[in-house]
């Protein structure tokens, strides 16, 4: 069984960096690994993935040693799909209460804990070759459970929601905290998105509770990792788009 080492850092207060991926590309989770990520979140809620194209990016990520964890969709029962593909970790979008972020607990572990149902015959298991209480035991240790906080009743609920037991961190969402704040146009940059986080950093640091959110650059890296954040997942996409945005400028300006 792969260890994750993301969870281990964060319960020790290290902080990591990791890479968030909503297209199919193995090839790129591989040269993430490469790169030196820690951690690779596999973005299913918005992303166009199939159970086997899961599978395959996990693989992939398994690899070069980055630890893949998946943000699920709405269905059911993709948190059983995630984990059963071989995710280190889950990441569950608009948590809003206590209730729900129960709900996220009984799907990702075994009982007597939770309700996830048991299979010994997949990647996980080894095909069969683990099996039993030490499986058990040791997915239910092993997985890493990420609430996502982005509304404004989540932001009201925030204590009761990561005192829930089995919730390992909180990850900000900007995106739609600021559009569920009724800033539409100026998003998360609008001073009373930032003041809500800030509160809310301030708020898990009194806690003890590890919070996690998106940088859209390396200078985004820099800073979210000077305010305290422990985990933080560079947008692919977004670093792509900036590096071929700065090579198109470099023709440009030869022509002028």
């Amino acid at each position: 069984m792969m260890r994750n080492t993301v969870k281990q850092k964060i319960l020790n207060g290290e902080k990591v960096v990791g890479a968030f991926l909503g297209f199919y590309s193995p090839e790129i989770v591989e040269m993430l690994g490469y790169s030196g990520f820690e951690f690779i979140v596999i973005d299913d809620e918005h992303g166009a993935f199939s159970p086997r194209d899961l599978e395959n990016m996990i693989r992939a990520a398994e690899s070069v040693n980055l630890v893949p964890i998946v943000r699920v969709s709405y269905d059911p029962s993709c948190i059983q799909k995630a984990l059963d593909r071989g995710a280190k970790g889950i990441q569950v979008p608009m948590v809003n209460t206590k209730e729900e972020a129960e709900l996220v607990v009984k799907r990702v572990k075994f009982p007597p804990i939770g309700q996830r149902g048991a299979a010994f015959i997949t990647r996980p298991a080894r095909y069969g070759r683990d099996h039993g209480k030490p499986f058990l035991d040791a997915e239910d240790e092993n997985v890493l459970i990420i609430v996502q906080i982005e509304t404004p009743q989540a932001v009201d609920n925030f204590e009761v929601i990561i005192s829930v037991p089995g919730i390992d961190m909180a990850f900000i969402g900007p995106t739609d905290l600021s559009i569920f704040m009724g800033y539409k146009e100026e998003g998360a940059k609008h001073p009373e998105v930032q003041k809500v986080i800030s509160e809310l950093r301030e708020r898990a640091r009194q806690r003890n509770i590890p919070l996690g959110t998106i940088a859209g650059s390396h200078a985004g890296v820099r800073q979210e990792l000077q305010d305290g954040t422990a985990f933080v997942a560079v947008i692919v996409t977004s670093v792509m788009m900036n590096a071929f945005t700065d090579v198109v400028e470099v023709g440009r300006k030869q022509n002028q």
